[in-house]
């Protein structure tokens, strides 16, 4: 099993390509399922789990090829051959529950496994099932597996969340574009990655609505065409790299990145003294003098700060100048990357939901596990503002979220390696 080496380093200074984004593209690969003619992503990140994603529809009858180094993914669901999506590749990741809506739009029926992925918390399917049975599916769990069908074909539907569920909406939203009469959404989520699943659905033919907003409407067409759609830029990458010239001091340019992708974040980053500039080819980033400040997080959906980088800002927050308080409203045990930064030395306290950080000088370097994707990479940039050297293990859940990060780092100066074992 990997590991990774970071050795405390001096300031960075260069620039950092952001990567599509993960959980975008592993929502825009679905779509496939609802047409008959190619469906191509430009911009794709080249991550464990887009594999995962792909096996997952090859074994449905789809054609997944992979262009330019992985960049772009060219697909095909011309002649489906499966709806059911088995268990030992769904377990792998939570995003594998995503075919649930396009199968049933196109071919009325599916056999999903309940799906797998890091171990932070429940995040039940409960709001998929009801926003699907209200646009007329049956569905029912049975031995593991949610069997579902709509013998009368889905039907548009005024749908309620009881949460702003990305995952649900984004389901929803796939199903609804094929389904008879108007579907409305409401209390969808408006996260980046829905608006860009319902642009590149809008460009397969669909006629969508309010996308970014809290009400959703969808109006059914019988078919979707192919289309070629470029996947937005990854904003949980994008706030990661931002945060290493807080850790180290320097500049740091991360290229693509967006403001509007990262606005809660960014007011954050400023109130602990990191000042971040638009540029024409991103974002550039610099610590003020002196230690961060101290400041206080709450997680929410978007466009309120994501809980995706609550773990990377903790680890930040450990050297702060201060005291802070993190409370985490959007999954139960998400804190577990709490106790390794302890064995660094921070000075944390872990009460349910809510974190109390104390500022210390300075980290010291010490072998730590990660216990889930972002708290992996959250480690890694202690790792960069820690006193000696730092061995992070089990980082293939690193590997799930973020592209060639050595390199990445590394090209700015950071001191790290990656320690394959044979």
């Amino acid at each position: 099993m990997d590991s990774i080496i970071v050795r405390g380093n001096g300031p960075l200074k260069g620039q950092i390509p952001i990567a599509g984004a993960k959980n975008a593209c592993l929502t825009l690969m679905p779509a496939t399922l609802l047409s008959e003619e190619p469906l191509t992503l430009t911009n794709a990140p080249r991550l464990s789990d887009i594999k995962t994603m792909a096996a997952l529809l090859e074994s449905l009858g789809a054609e997944v090829t992979s262009l330019q180094d992985g960049k772009v993914l060219a697909m095909s669901s011309h002649d489906l051959t499966s709806s059911h999506a088995d268990y030992d590749i769904v377990r792998k990741m939570r995003a594998s529950n995503l075919v649930l809506g396009p199968l049933l739009a196109r071919t009325g029926h599916a056999e999903v496994s309940l799906p797998g992925g890091c171990a932070i918390g429940a995040r039940p399917m409960d709001l998929h099932i009801f926003g699907l049975e209200k646009l007329g599916a049956e569905i029912e769990l049975r031995e593991g597996y949610l069997h579902a069908k709509a013998p009368r074909g889905l039907k548009g539907a005024e749908i309620d969340l009881a949460f702003a569920s990305v995952g649900a909406t984004e389901n929803i939203l796939m199903a609804a574009t094929l389904a008879r009469g108007s579907t409305v959404i409401r209390n969808a989520a408006r996260e980046p990655e829905i608006v860009d699943l319902a642009t590149c659905l809008r460009a397969m033919g669909a006629q969508i609505e309010g996308d970014g907003t809290s009400e959703i409407v969808v109006q059914g067409v019988d078919r979707l065409h192919g289309a070629t759609h470029p996947v937005v830029a990854d904003r949980i990458e994008l706030g990661t790299y931002m945060l290493a010239p807080a850790f180290c001091g320097g500049e740091v340019e991360c290229l693509g990145g967006r403001l509007d992708l990262v606005g809660a974040f960014v007011e954050k980053l400023h109130d602990a003294g990191i000042d971040v500039e638009e540029t024409k080819a991103g974002l550039k980033v610099a610590r003020r003098n002196g230690r961060v400040k101290a400041v206080d997080i709450t997680t929410q959906p978007f466009p309120g700060f994501p809980t995706d980088l609550q773990a990377q800002m903790m680890a930040l927050l450990s050297t702060a100048e201060g005291t802070s308080v993190l409370e985490e409203k959007i999954f139960e045990n998400r804190f577990m990357h709490a106790p390794e930064l302890m064995r660094m030395g921070a000075e944390i306290e872990v009460h349910g939901g809510t974190a109390t950080v104390r500022g210390v000088d300075r980290l010291r370097g010490a072998p730590v596990m990660a216990t889930d994707l972002r708290a992996s990479v959250s480690l890694i940039l202690a790792g960069l503002a820690a006193e000696g050297e730092t061995v992070v293990s089990r980082v293939y859940h690193l590997d799930r979220g973020y592209e060639r990060v050595e390199e990445k780092l590394g090209n700015v100066g950071a001191h790290i390696e990656r320690v394959r074992e044979t």
